[in-house]
Order: C-alpha cells, then sequence, then structure tokens
C-alpha cells in the first residue's frame, strides 16, 4: 500500500523532505482521553496490548488527535520475556512485575528462544489490523526493547534505579549474561522481522536502561547485541534510541541503522559530531518543555529545529510524553514542528 504522508521514511532514509517529520515516543496512551476510555473497557494493561482491535484502535488515536507522521504499534517491550517464559505481570501506579527471575543456568534452562508467529501473534495482529485501518495515511512504527533493557527486567524482576543485581550478573556470571542476551536477542530479531512481514514500515530498538551502565561494559553487553539486530533488519529503517549512553555516542554512528534517538540530555551539535554525517537524528526536545506556556513550547521548539537543521532530523521529544501533559501542548508542538520547518526550507 503507497503511503500517502511518507515524511518519517524519507527522512530515515536521508533524503531532503518537505519538512521535518514529527512523532513522540509514548503518544499513544495515557496523555490522551480517548485513550483511558479503552483502557478503562478491558481488565488493564495487558489485555489491551494483547487484543488486537483495541491496540490498533489506540494505535491511531494519536494520528487523528495530534496530527503526527507516523503511528507507533501500542505495545510494551516485555511482550518478548513473556514469550520466551517468563510472564509478566503491570502493577498499577508502580509498573511492570515478574513473578520469577532469572538468577542461574537452571532458570536460564526454562526459557525458550520465542518463536514471532505463535508466541507473539497477538502483536502481528495488531499490526495488520493497524494497517489496514490506516489506510496509507501515515507510516506505522513497529519496535522491540534492546537486549541489556529487557535482561535487566528478567533478571531484577522490576524497575529499578540502579538495576545492581542485573550489572552483577555482568561481573560475576558473564557467561550466563551472554547466553540470556543471545536468547533475548534471537527472539527479537525474529519478533521484528515478523513485524516488518506484518507491515511495520520502519523499526525502533528502545535501550532504555543503557545510561546505568560503564562505557565498556555498554559496548561489551548492549552494543554487541544491538548490532546483530541492525545488522539483519534490513527491508526497513533501524532506529536505535538508547537514553542516557551519550559515552556510546561516536559507536553508535558505527550501527548498521538509518537513525539514531537523542535523549534532551545530549547537546545537539555536539551528537552530531560525534555520530557523524551520514546518520539521521532523531529527537530530542525535554519532554518537560511541554508543561510550559504556548509560546515557551514554540520557542523550544523553534531552537531545536534550528539546532539539528532542515536535513536528517526526525523532531520528537528526548523521551516519552509524560503522562500528566496536556494533549493541546502537544498539539502545539506538533504544529509548530510542521510550520516552522516548512518555512525554513
Amino acid at each position: 500500500m503507497e503511503l500517502k504522508n511518507d515524511l518519517i521514511i524519507r527522512a530515515a532514509k536521508g533524503e531532503q523532505t518537505e519538512r521535518t517529520p514529527v512523532w513522540l515516543m509514548r503518544q499513544a496512551g495515557r496523555i490522551l482521553p480517548e485513550y483511558r476510555a479503552v483502557r478503562a473497557s478491558l481488565s488493564g494493561f495487558i489485555e489491551l496490548v494483547k487484543t488486537p482491535d483495541r491496540a490498533a484502535e489506540v494505535t491511531i488515536q494519536p494520528v487523528d488527535i495530534l496530527g503526527v507522521d507516523a503511528a507507533i504499534i501500542f505495545s510494551d517491550i516485555l511482550v518478548i520475556p513473556e514469550a520466551m517464559g517468563l510472564p509478566y505481570e503491570m502493577v498499577e501506579k508502580k509498573g511492570p512485575l515478574f513473578p520469577e527471575t532469572v538468577d542461574s543456568a537452571s532458570d536460564l534452562k526454562k526459557l525458550k528462544v520465542a518463536d514471532a508467529s505463535s508466541d507473539l501473534g497477538y502483536v502481528l495482529d495488531a499490526i495488520k489490523v493497524t494497517k489496514r485501518e490506516l489506510d496509507g495515511r501515515v507510516p506505522l512504527i513497529g519496535f522491540a526493547g534492546a537486549p541489556w533493557t529487557i535482561f535487566c527486567y528478567m533478571i531484577e524482576g522490576h524497575g529499578s534505579k540502579t538495576f545492581s543485581k542485573a550489572r552483577k550478573m555482568l561481573y560475576n556470571e558473564p557467561v550466563l549474561a551472554d547466553q540470556l542476551l543471545q536468547m533475548i536477542t534471537d527472539s527479537t530479531i525474529a519478533y521484528l522481522k515478523a513485524q516488518v512481514a506484518a507491515g511495520a514500515d520502519i523499526i525502533q530498538i528502545f535501550d532504555s536502561w543503557a545510561g546505568i551502565l560503564p562505557a565498556n561494559l555498554y559496548e561489551r553487553f548492549s552494543l554487541k547485541y544491538i548490532s546483530q539486530i541492525c545488522d539483519v533488519i534490513e527491508e526497513v529503517p533501524v532506529t536505535v534510541f538508547a537514553k542516557g549512553a551519550y559515552f556510546a555516542r561516536r559507536a553508535m554512528g558505527q550501527l548498521n541503522c538509518q537513525t539514531i534517538g537523542l535523549d534532551w540530555n545530549m547537546g545537539i551539535r555536539e551528537s552530531r559530531g560525534l555520530i557523524g554525517p551520514e546518520k539521521v537524528l532523531q529527537g530530542n526536545l525535554d519532554p518537560c518543555a511541554l508543561y510550559g506556556s504556548e509560546r515557551e513550547i514554540q520557542i523550544a521548539t523553534q531552537t531545536m529545529l534550528d539546532s539539528f537543521g532542515p536535513y536528517k532530523h526526525i523532531a520528537n521529544l528526548g523521551h516519552g510524553v509524560y503522562p500528566d501533559v496536556d494533549p493541546e501542548k502537544v498539539k502545539v508542538f506538533v504544529k509548530t514542528v510542521k510550520e516552522y520547518s516548512a518555512a525554513q526550507r
């Protein structure tokens, strides 16, 4: 199906576009009353993820309401450990919880490399429904968590400020860590390839906990596995977003991907110098800027666009939009990107 708005695809390929494309991480979710209404009709977050028609509905909402240039499939990075044999729960106001974790080689033997079609078919079905309902209006982004970030949850069992248990394993049992990371990587590759086959137009890899590792361990236990994924996803553009990995920007410039996402703490010009001229950059407005006045949001957005320049940029926040942000403020951000970037061409 031919896309009516293919700005983000052309931008990701490094082509010159008539304006800068824009979308937001976590755009499908808690900021929208329409999303909350859908979620309230179900038992909770996980049921929503596993109900393709409803997942497609909330995926499309930001396209209709906010005017973004891409949809991102409504799912969760933690579907991968569940598909591998480690189910999770989503505890209200606390986040994910794994009743069981991986502590030893015997725990590893209970897991498997996920089969995308049988174990994650509900996500693939949601992609197919979404593509049909979008009818080519905008591209659909598929995604997965980076192996290191998934590893953190499988070892720790829940969110953490330090993930010290996961980091401890890298020092004490590096062979075991590598075995689990490779299983996650193999599962993720099959999953992302299946997303592309189902209709995803672009892929993003989220390394949410990149910033808690020192540089040497990050290259050894995270970038190594992200690189494997990038090397085999050839059909569509790939974006890598590694929050807090300011120390790895030069190495990330060597990844076989098209786009590098920047968080809001990464200097734009400095990042361009480190990453190199070939990659497209994505980001990186401070999510808290959206708490400002309409005029303040306009100024912050224009300043960001000026720093990135007119090409090889996909506008976004430097992390996911916060749940208490007013959707009207998000619309100001989206509108400013569209109008200001078009005027600068």
